[in-house]
């Protein structure tokens, strides 16, 4: 052990004489250092079964006086059980500082009955015993320091587990797989009602070293969110109060966020999360290039219609704005740009001129050429339903490629 070492061959007996009266007691000691956990904190009991804890409070205390009577060169039993039982403790979840105070108040007890012991006898044993003192605490604080650092390690490793316990669990619900047992055990790792109100938020970011990206930092007392990295983009679960909506997560997510992304429809449960997660990623592939808003499904229905099935969407591009793609891009530009004014007034030449900064009678003329080059009439329902959605696919393929390539 460290610390100092009686200097005799005679201080010796007589520190390992008084050790043995202390071992002859060890029952009594026992009983004590539990009563002063008890009193000092109820959770040693709720952790740490009592017969289980009487048999490793008899082992520590034997254990930690056979080492103050130990020769110097003997092994540190001592050390090897403190790094087990801080390894023990961290698998059953007692707090580390209930722990290291167990430790320190048993190398109390030991040190005041070894006192109480040798006053009882010779004062030539009641000064060897003092002189030992320095001996004692420097190995009750040895055994703390590695029960401390064990416990940690071990609380590391625990934590390290759980997480990607959690996140296969979460990566099977995200990937639709929804059997009773599954959304049961995800339901309780992630403390998250398994049948509630719940959405997904599916981001593709810019990478910045060094920080925390800022949706993370995102607190809100209507909602939760989990995130989940993977390999092309970052995965939020939601948890939605009853007074918390798509309204005021959007509003959250607005500005926080440094690439484009989705929000899925509110689902019920964890079981529809991976639903949700191909919606919103549907919403997120309907974001037009070079912009880095969030888009909700359920206000970008038509426009994800449309990158669903690219293949058909590049032949309705085609098949309406044949003629129209065939003209001086500058001009092409300009018509386009007019209807997405237009639409987006509502149908208002008067708004849509504003938008534009030219006179409504142009917009007309605008939209009447548009007309001739389609075929089409925007007076007619079925005609003005193909060229919104033909105008959002072009939109979307307007620097090349597919939708939601």
């Amino acid at each position: 052990m460290g610390g100092t070492r009686p200097r005799t061959g005679r201080d010796w007996k007589l520190l390992a004489e008084t050790c043995g009266a202390l071992l002859e007691r060890l029952p009594e000691l026992v009983e004590e250092y539990l009563r002063r956990l008890g009193a000092h904190s109820t959770a040693y009991g709720r952790v740490i079964p009592y017969d289980q804890h009487w048999q490793e409070a008899e082992e520590a205390l034997r254990i930690g006086i056979e080492s103050i009577r130990a020769p110097r060169d003997s092994p540190r039993r001592d050390l090897e059980h403190a790094e087990r039982l801080g390894r023990r403790r961290a698998q059953q979840g007692l707090p580390l500082e209930l722990l290291v105070h167990a430790y320190r108040e048993a190398g109390r007890l030991v040190w005041e009955t070894l006192l109480e012991t040798a006053a009882a006898q010779t004062s030539e044993r009641m000064e060897v015993v003092m002189r030992s003192g320095t001996m004692v605490w420097s190995a009750v604080d040895e055994q703390t320091d590695l029960l401390s650092e064990a416990y940690r390690a071990t609380e590391l490793e625990l934590r390290r587990r759980t997480d990607e316990r959690l996140r296969a669990l979460l990566d099977a619900l995200l990937d639709g797989q929804c059997a009773p047992e599954l959304t049961s055990r995800a339901a309780a790792g992630l403390d998250m009602p398994e049948h509630g109100r719940y959405a997904v938020v599916v981001l593709r970011l810019a990478r910045r070293e060094g920080r925390e990206p800022f949706h993370r930092l995102i607190r809100d007392p209507g909602m939760r969110i989990v995130w989940r990295m993977r390999a092309d983009c970052e995965v939020g679960i939601v948890a939605l109060s009853e007074g918390a909506g798509l309204d005021a997560l959007a509003g959250l997510l607005d500005g926080h966020c440094l690439g484009p992304g989705g929000i899925s429809p509110v689902v019920e449960g964890l079981a529809e999360l991976g639903w949700a997660r191909q919606l919103a990623e549907l919403a997120l592939r309907t974001c037009p290039r070079g912009e880095t808003g969030v888009m909700r499904f359920d206000r970008r229905m038509p426009a994800a219609l449309v990158v669903g099935r690219p293949d058909l969407a590049a032949r309705l591009v085609a098949e309406v704005f044949g003629e129209l793609l065939a003209q001086d891009p500058a001009d092409r530009a300009v018509l386009l740009e007019t209807l997405e004014a237009w639409l987006d007034c509502e149908g208002s030449a008067g708004r849509a001129a504003g938008r534009l900064y030219c006179h409504r009678n142009t917009v007309f003329n605008r939209l009447r050429r548009l007309e001739q080059l389609t075929g089409r009439a925007l007076s007619r329902p079925r005609d003005l339903t193909e060229m919104t959605l033909a105008l959002d696919a072009h939109m979307l393929t307007s620097t090349g490629g597919t939708p939601g390539s």
